[in-house]
């Protein structure tokens, strides 16, 4: 086994020095806080120095994802979250695996990618990430409802993508795939990755309500975002959704008074603190990764994925949402033009592509491809969405109080 290489610590103070940097630069000439991050990183991989951290499966699943995911969840209020839930349940399974096939038929066709490495890329590039979803409206401040189909979106289907990927692992190692299986495979690993959130979210929840010491709560919810995802993924369950449950249930019932009132405005500084820094690192360290020349030999096979991907997300939404037109649950035209080109790709993309097993003939292919449509994802469609959503006339001229999505905490 090889031994993990020593954290080079002068080299994190300066990605965080950099981010800080890049986060008052950006603000002040309106350019998005992503798309400054992801250049700052290819420029720190230019210099002498270099960028020695890489982006790992570990590093992005167990480090990062975690607080981005809870950090959104503990803002998402149940009652239109719950009001939302068949359409959002429309574009997070139907929508997904139509854009899946989608892809993955296009790269076997056009490519001449294997069935199976077409299916990963499609899978892993279906679904948007709320890395590059959320850190693009904390710039942009939309309409509640456009924010919250969004940002619930992005975080649902973070989860499906997982769940797709694993049971593609399973295939590949040569597991059943009937129908059966894989429907009882999916079943086990979301279901139970649900109920290991709720449940260890609900102990926190209960433990919290015995103390007013918010630095305790603090610590407890910072068990409940880590601690779900770690269990269930250690028991092959999915920790996105896992994480995702905790948050959502802390963020609704801990107002209702397991947390003290000292302690949520505190909760809240801090979990948006924690996905700063998680942006921000994952920014620079896609930035770091696009500088590599060896990636750019890949533009044309990267142009036809990035096609794809688009067609994809077009199927994902304009069909999906118009099983709902002529209901309460109707989404307007601009709305779906934001879904669309807000559909953005990012650090989870990478992670389940770095993830692929080794014995993949075109793994290589692949993770070359995603990091183009990543690339294409936080430079085109990320520098373009402020603009398209000014056009649309979707912006809020005043900020408002409380969470953009409802009242949190």
């Amino acid at each position: 086994m090889e031994a993990n290489p020593p954290v080079d610590f002068p080299l994190l103070g300066l990605i965080l020095i950099v981010a800080t940097l890049t986060a008052m630069l950006t603000r002040r000439i309106g350019m998005p806080y992503s798309v400054g991050l992801v250049l700052a990183g290819i420029i720190l991989a230019l210099t002498p120095t270099g960028a020695n951290l890489q982006l790992t499966p570990d590093l992005i699943m167990q480090v990062f994802l975690p607080p981005l995911i809870f950090e959104a969840a503990i803002q998402i209020n149940w009652k239109p979250f719950k009001r939302e839930f068949p359409l959002l349940l429309m574009l997070v399974t139907v929508g997904v695996l139509l854009a899946a096939a989608l892809v993955a038929v296009a790269m076997h066709l056009l490519i001449g990618w294997g069935w199976l490495a077409a299916a990963f890329f499609g899978i892993l590039i279906a679904a948007t990430d709320p890395v590059s979803v959320i850190a693009m409206f904390k710039e942009v401040r939309v309409e509640h409802r456009l924010h919250l189909l969004v940002e619930a979106e992005s975080l649902l289907n973070d989860g499906v993508a997982a769940l797709g990927f694993a049971v593609l692992l399973g295939i590949a190692a040569g597991a059943g795939a009937t129908a059966g299986d894989v429907g009882m495979a999916l079943a086990r690993i979301a279901i139970g990755g649900t109920l290991c959130g709720i449940l260890i979210g609900w102990l926190c929840l209960l433990v919290a309500g015995r103390t007013e010491d918010p630095l305790v709560e603090i610590s407890l919810t910072m068990i409940a975002a880590y601690g779900s995802f770690l269990v269930a993924e250690h028991f092959h369950m999915s920790g996105v959704l896992a994480t995702l449950a905790a948050g959502i249930l802390i963020g609704n019932f801990g107002k209702l008074g397991s947390l003290s009132a000292v302690g949520r405005p505190m909760l809240l500084n801090l979990w948006e603190f924690a996905a700063f820094l998680a942006n921000s690192f994952v920014f620079i360290l896609i930035g770091s990764g696009e500088a590599s020349a060896a990636l750019w030999a890949a533009i044309p096979v990267a142009a036809v994925a990035t096609l794809a991907a688009l067609a994809g997300r077009a199927v994902t939404v304009y069909p999906c949402s118009l099983a709902f037109a002529r209901g309460r649950l109707a989404v307007p035209w601009n709305y779906k033009h934001v879904l669309f080109w807000g559909g953005l790709r990012g650090a989870l993309a990478l992670a389940l592509a770095l993830a692929l097993p080794a014995s993949l003939p075109e793994r290589e292919a692949v993770i070359s491809a995603a990091f183009l449509v990543v690339a294409f994802s936080i430079f085109v469609q990320g520098l373009t969405m402020p603009l398209l959503v000014k056009r649309l006339g979707l912006v809020q001229e005043h900020e408002e109080e409380d969470c953009v999505t409802g009242d949190c905490l």
